[in-house]
């Protein structure tokens, strides 16, 4: 039985994470490098450690919601890297986005320690994950899963096995590509509408009663109308997302010329700056 977590990764989804947890009454561990996130979890009952590898020691899962490559990289570093702090026997939740090389990279040092590794980024907003909404998309051994899905319960509604090792990865890139495409084809049907002498309160009256707009783009859409960008989803996560994407379809040998299309438009936002923004602030880039 799980009882003891280590968190890594206190960002905008991580924390709201790490705070549903400690209402299940795990014993839980937390580290970030921003040290105000850590104080606001320990106010909250959470233990702090002082480096990635005290988080990991002695704890029966250690959970990384970590989005950069490079501190991904931390779990195979030679000085201080949290792996050799798991305990054989432990579970290792990797729960970022990252690219398939570094994931398996990850899975096959984790699997010589004897630690078990699931591949198993999460998907949704900010609000999602405060509210134990998100959607974990895991790769790894049924087994494993089994033995987490208590945890993962307090983090989400959606605890979907997809397949092996690097398919939990491979799944999200497909999520990351839809998503886009819809965000974009959202902001170019503002702005026509717009253009065209509607305004975007009208426009959302219209694709709502159609049908045609989603939950996401509902909410998003209807944001946008009134200019908010409070960010949700950081358009620098996305675009990163649509890379990897590419890349995953080279390898596959699969052309997709509308992917290149929604790249150019996040490229273009990420060379504007608003890459800290809400994945919504494509719009941005269309209205000018």
């Amino acid at each position: 039985m799980i009882k003891k977590i280590g968190f890594i990764g206190l960002g905008t989804v991580g924390k709201s994470m790490a705070q549903n947890l400690l209402k299940g009454d795990y014993d839980l561990t937390v580290f970030d490098n921003k040290k105000e996130a850590v104080e606001k979890l320990t106010e909250q009952g959470a233990r702090a450690a002082e480096s990635p590898l005290e988080a990991a020691e002695g704890k029966d899962i250690v959970i990384t919601v970590l989005p950069y490559e490079d501190e991904l990289k931390q779990t195979l570093s030679s000085e201080g890297g949290f792996l050799s702090g798991c305990k054989p026997g432990a579970i290792l939740c990797a729960m970022g986005t990252h690219c398939l090389d570094m994931t398996q990279d990850v899975a096959r040092e984790a699997k010589a320690r004897g630690i078990d590794f699931l591949d198993a980024p999460v998907w949704g907003t900010s609000e999602h994950a405060a509210h134990g909404l998100l959607t974990v998309l895991i790769g790894g051994d049924k087994g494993v899963v089994s033995r987490c899905r208590e945890v993962l319960s307090h983090v989400a509604l959606n605890i979907m096995h997809v397949g092996e090792i690097g398919d939990g990865t491979r799944m999200r890139f497909v999520v990351t590509l839809m998503q886009s495409h819809l965000m974009a084809a959202l902001a170019e049907s503002l702005v026509l509408g717009e253009r065209l002498g509607f305004n975007n309160d009208q426009i959302m009256e219209v694709l709502d009663a159609g049908g045609v707009v989603s939950p996401m783009l509902h909410k998003k859409g209807r944001s946008v109308a009134r200019g908010n960008f409070q960010r949700n989803l950081a358009l620098k996560y996305v675009y990163e997302g649509l890379l990897d994407a590419k890349e995953a379809a080279g390898i596959a040998r699969t052309n997709l010329p509308g992917l290149d299309a929604v790249i150019d438009v996040y490229k273009k936002a990420m060379e504007q700056g608003l890459g800290e923004e809400d994945f919504s602030a494509v719009i941005k880039v269309l209205q000018k």
